[in-house]
């Protein structure tokens, strides 16, 4: 499944992306690199464009201005579909289970549209309690038992990068680790992975690259080596 695992280049580049609604852009000008086969976190408070950089990747809001590449290729003229096609996968933060179905039911029905799909028996390993409520339908879910079969949903079409926004929103600690471990495994079969949060202590346990979101800009970037040296420009931004 997946890729080889190298982190051998940039999948997804960003640069002078503005975005928006209305004609009114939220985005300004947001510079940002993921390298393949990592994982990065898009941190910062409530409101400040997380969500929007989210939406605008998958192609749910257009690009006003700048770039979006994946894997060098201008994505800007691309309908969402299109982006799914070229192999990204995206977890909206209200997860987008069908709740009428069961567990299994929602495992098969989104299409394999990339190559390197899971089978439902590669999803089962890595999602136990998937399995024990197959015959479940989505309203017997906890929010964590969604918010897995929500990853794992878009992990059967082939993805093989993986946008996940606020996926530990309103979780207990509990299922918020189960979900780092998740990550850390898919990361280690190849997977790159970029996620907003507002979770800082959750992000910094699984990402190796943090952007730190304000009023629309990315206002620092670094790596999870140099977290300790920023601690207090976080508490700020983050209003911790």
């Amino acid at each position: 499944m997946i890729t080889d695992g190298r982190a051998d280049g940039s999948m997804l580049t960003l640069s002078g992306l503005r975005a928006g609604y209305g004609g009114k852009p939220v985005l300004q000008g947001v510079e940002l690199t993921v390298e393949r086969g990592t994982i990065a976190a898009v941190i910062g408070r409530n409101g400040v464009g997380k969500s929007t950089l989210m939406k605008t990747l998958i192609g749910l809001l257009p690009a006003m201005d700048g770039t979006v590449s994946f894997e060098g290729r201008d994505m800007r003229a691309l309908k969402p579909h299109q982006r799914a096609h070229l192999g990204i996968g995206y977890v909206p933060e209200e997860r987008g289970i069908f709740s009428t179905l069961t567990v299994e039911e929602n495992l098969t029905l989104p299409p394999v549209i990339a190559k390197g799909g899971m089978s439902l028996a590669e999803i089962y390993q890595l999602f136990p309690n998937l399995e024990e409520r197959r015959k479940s339908p989505g309203t017997k879910l906890s929010g964590g038992e969604q918010q897995m079969l929500a990853m794992a949903r878009i992990l059967r079409t082939g993805a093989r990068l993986l946008l996940l926004d606020e996926p530990t929103e309103g979780l207990a600690p509990v299922i918020i680790q189960r979900i780092g471990e998740v990550l850390q495994t898919l990361k280690q079969r190849g997977m790159t992975i970029l996620l907003v949060e507002q979770n800082f202590r959750f992000a910094s346990k699984v990402a190796d690259r943090f952007y730190v979101v304000d009023h629309g800009q990315v206002i620092d970037t670094f790596d999870v080596a140099d977290l300790p040296g920023r601690m207090s420009m976080l508490n700020e931004a983050l209003g911790v």
